[in-house]
């Protein structure tokens, strides 16, 4: 077909060439998404069109050429090499507020090293503040198990009480796909028995987490969020980083839900119901780990583990209040996680603190398994230092103004007055930066998410029936499938190019903020639920600035800075370097407690009389 049309494609100009200052003359293009909402009949019809061999071929050559895929990709010219695997080599931090931590510890160890680097006190953590709400945090639950004010085997109970409550009319949450009363009985039980003899493993130790349905996790099949996946590939161990949370005591709580085969970003599963947001129960939770991110904000769990491909921790982390950290890529271990976009894909943390992720991410750190890629050299693992005297100074924001401000009002003024408010209480920078060709990487990612996707169930799709994926997955499967070689490698040259910029913005400052999404969590249609929705406008504006820490395995944090009109929360994002993750939890501490902690309360304060959110608390 693209013999017959062939388009003139972009011609970019060499890295060197390119003005990334303020006032750069490069052209701001915002995402040009030409393809209307479909649901119910709708993406039925248009499925079926789009696997038919007729009409396939064209109808999808009028998608990518409509929506500047071959202007952009297919036909571009680009004197850069291909970067196939965004490795990057380590790096010593120039931050002083760091510990370096033996890379030999066991992960109980590295998670005492954790909290020895955390404040003393609750009251320590939210700056001298009593909070009238917050989420129970891991030490919070730690301290209640050793002064026997409650059991591990208690909180088990009351949490399976509260699933089960979650799940059914009225509010069917859908939080999970698999969860298993007596696995969890059992881990709880085990967990008493240590706290009664005095010899809990860590602090993680009677925990509950949950893990989302793209990472294994004994005794539970792994499905992708599908009704087929788990019976040609059984989950016969523990993912590694799941491994080393069991090791320090946690109790595995379930398999979260997510959006089948991370397909989306909306969080609606046809197969295992829509995950619906704490905060309004009419609206999406975001994709694709739409579970962890829910279970985390309803005050379930302190902790759930996500994997991001596309912005796919931080984005549901942004729309349902908490936090949601992406490590570098490369720095947790990936085996026993669905290898559905190994080149993009990250496990990441959801917590209800900034701290509480950070103690998750020293477990699951280490060193990384003989057939996981590096660099060559095992990366250096440095905790930051929470109770130093002395504040991290002289940070510097990278803020690229049309790129921050391409988002609803409501979010651009609230993240405004977040940045503000760090400016004005520590003295930080802003470093105006021009980011070039934004939306041509989020087209070069969408090519290679979609690829590695495609390659990687190749030989499974070809036997299996059609109907046992939702519609929605269908297209999205097509859309994949029809993504050529030479699109692959030109999306690989983009993202070398991409890197170039990245990392010649680092060298002005220290992160890249914006704010976490284009826009909050959107209504959740009845047309949807039993077919999944293509929502690509929508989309694009949520993972509009996801995209490069993923694309180039760069770490992020979200943090969550206040609420939109109606109440939805909004998220801020930091992006850092590679091995910035130190720099990244003190920024998010700084921004989490000294900025935003009294909003919150007050917010929760509100809603909680009018007889709203009424999930979101605590367990105990």
């Amino acid at each position: 077909m693209g013999w017959l049309f062939k388009e003139e494609g972009l011609v970019y100009k060499p890295v060197e060439e390119v003005d990334l200052g303020p006032t750069s003359h490069e052209h701001y293009l915002r995402a040009h998404v030409k393809a209307p909402r479909m649901a119910g009949l709708m993406v039925k019809i248009f499925a079926w069109f789009l696997e038919s061999r007729i009409f396939g071929t064209l109808l999808l050559y009028i998608l990518k050429r409509d929506n500047l895929i071959h202007k952009l990709i297919t036909n571009a010219e680009l004197e850069t090499l291909p970067l196939f695997v965004p490795l990057h080599p380590f790096e010593d931090l120039k931050e002083e507020e760091v510990k370096c931590i033996d890379s030999d510890l066991s992960p109980p160890e590295q998670v005492q090293q954790a909290v020895n680097c955390l404040p003393i006190s609750a009251e320590d953590i939210f700056g001298g503040i009593k909070p009238y709400f917050r989420w129970w945090t891991i030490l919070d639950y730690s301290r209640a198990y050793t002064c026997r004010k409650i059991t591990p085997r208690l909180v088990a109970e009351r949490f399976i009480a509260a699933v089960h409550e979650c799940c059914n009319p009225p509010l069917q949450m859908s939080f999970f796909i698999n969860y298993n009363v007596e696995d969890i009985l059992k881990q709880a039980t085990e967990s008493t028995l240590r706290y009664e003899r005095g010899q809990p493993i860590s602090v993680l130790d009677g925990i509950p987490i949950a893990i989302k349905d793209e990472i294994d996790c004994c005794p539970y099949p792994t499905t992708g969020g599908t009704k087929w996946l788990h019976k040609v590939r059984p989950c016969t161990d523990d993912a590694c980083c799941v491994k080393r949370l069991r090791l320090c005591g946690a109790i595995l709580v379930g398999k979260t839900n997510m959006h089948e085969l991370g397909a989306g970003t909306s969080g609606i599963n046809p197969h295992y119901g829509v995950t619906r947001n704490p905060y309004d129960i009419t609206k999406i939770s975001g994709g694709s780990s739409s579970g962890s991110a829910a279970v985390v904000a309803a005050g379930l769990c302190p902790v759930a583990l996500g994997v991001d491909g596309g912005g796919s921790v931080r984005m549901p982390a942004a729309l349902c209040g908490v936090i949601g950290l992406k490590p570098t890529f490369g720095r947790i271990p990936h085996s026993g996680v669905l290898p559905l976009n190994w080149t993009v894909g990250m496990v990441g943390i959801l917590a209800g603190t900034i701290e509480d992720a950070f103690i998750v991410y020293a477990a699951m750190n280490g060193r990384l398994p003989s057939d996981q890629p590096t660099s060559g050299v095992q990366p250096k693992l440095y905790f930051p230092l929470f109770h130093s005297t002395k504040p991290i100074s002289d940070v510097k924001l990278a803020k690229y103004a049309e790129w921050f401000d391409d988002c609803r009002d409501d979010i651009r003024i609230c993240c405004s007055k977040a940045l503000d408010k760090l400016q004005e209480h520590y003295g930080w920078k802003i470093v105006e930066v021009t980011i070039p060709d934004i939306e041509v990487m989020r087209l070069a990612h969408y090519s290679t998410i979609g690829s590695e996707c495609s390659a990687s169930l190749s030989s499974h799709l070809e036997k299996l029936n059609p109907a046992e994926l939702g519609w929605d997955t269908r297209v999205a499967l097509s859309v994949y499938s029809s993504f050529s070689s030479n699109e692959y490698i030109k999306a690989q040259k983009i993202r070398n190019r991409q890197m170039q910029f990245h990392m010649n913005i680092f060298a002005q400052a220290d992160v890249i903020v914006s704010p976490t999404t284009g826009v909050t969590a959107y209504p959740i249609k009845d047309d949807a639920l039993e077919t999944g929705e293509l929502d690509y406008i929508n989309g694009a504006a949520l993972v509009r600035f996801s995209i490069a820490g993923n694309f180039l395995g760069l770490p992020a944090v979200t943090v969550p800075v206040g609420y939109d009109k109606l109440g939805l929360p909004i998220g801020l994002q930091f992006m850092g370097p590679p091995w910035s993750e130190p720099t990244l939890i003190h920024i998010a501490s700084a921004m989490q407690y000294g900025i935003v902690v009294i909003t919150t309360i007050t917010y929760m304060f509100m809603q909680d009389r009018r007889g709203r959110s009424v999930l979101i608390g605590s367990l105990c």
